[in-house]
């Protein structure tokens, strides 16, 4: 066969997942980077107070909505605040990973691009947490907000003085928030259901819980999505079609089609 008619290598239409113990190294390091750089924001108290008192009257200049009036529906009785407490507690980390996950095994290339997105976000988020300590409305007398964690549980944080394995100080922006957003869109963009844009209750949900637990300002989870927004305009999504080898008509067709490990070998 000459350069004439030679066939023209067929790309897969799902691209190889990255190598499973490299993907480990890296995530876990970037978490070890983040843990350890929200170490180097701890003890700023007084600036982080001073901050919180600056985004208490922001938001109050801006009109937005009081975050008393989201704790109000929490504190109708024990057991709304206990779960929202939970969920504050357990969602957060297991519900990334698991999307994580599902993504390496069934769409590689949105892994990638989530996994980078996810990445870009949490350094911003990180040089945020160092250049702009702010303390939670949990801690801030003037916004008469109850901290439901301490008072109905559980809680994820020990008095702020011997907590040295988070940093409560980071309330800007709400990666708790800004995570979320980004599982629902990686689902939106990486699946065809139609009903795919239920995911963005698991957001919806999470910026209530966050709020009317007070472990954060409306404008915590605002940052955080113009900071999500910015890494999604920088860091795009793969094209889901890819060209049909072999018709001769260059249609396009689904690129989820599987395709085996080992074909053709």
């Amino acid at each position: 066969m000459n350069a004439r008619t030679e066939p023209a290598a067929v790309e897969p239409a799902t691209p190889a997942r990255p190598p499973i113990v490299r993907e480990l190294l890296l995530v876990a390091g970037l978490f070890l980077v983040y843990k350890f750089g929200r170490q180097l924001a701890t003890g700023h108290t007084g600036e982080a107070l001073r901050n919180a008192h600056d985004v208490w009257h922001a938001e109050r200049w801006l009109h937005l909505p009081g975050e008393g009036s989201v704790q109000a529906l929490l504190l109708h009785g024990d057991g709304l605040a206990e779960v929202a407490n939970t969920y504050y507690a357990t969602v957060h980390f297991p519900a990334t990973l698991a999307f994580l996950v599902w993504l390496y095994l069934r769409r590689p290339a949105h892994y990638v691009w989530a996994r980078r997105v996810l990445a870009a976000l949490t350094a911003a988020a990180l040089v945020l947490h160092l250049a702009f300590p702010l303390a939670p409305p949990r801690m801030l007398a003037a916004t008469g907000l109850v901290d439901t964690a301490r008072v109905y549980g559980p809680s994820v944080y020990g008095p702020p003085q011997t907590d040295h394995l988070s940093n409560q100080f980071a309330a800007m922006p709400s990666l708790h928030f800004g995570w979320a957003l980004m599982v629902a869109i990686g689902l939106i963009v990486a699946t065809r259901s139609r009903w795919r844009w239920l995911w963005l209750l698991h957001p919806l949900l999470t910026l209530l819980v966050i709020v009317g637990t007070a472990n954060h300002y409306w404008l915590d989870a605002i940052v955080a999505g113009a900071l999500l927004g910015v890494a999604l305009a920088l860091i795009h999504a793969p094209r889901r079609t890819a060209t049909t080898a072999g018709r001769g008509t260059g249609a396009l067709v689904p690129a989820e089609q599987p395709v085996l490990v080992g074909a053709n070998r």
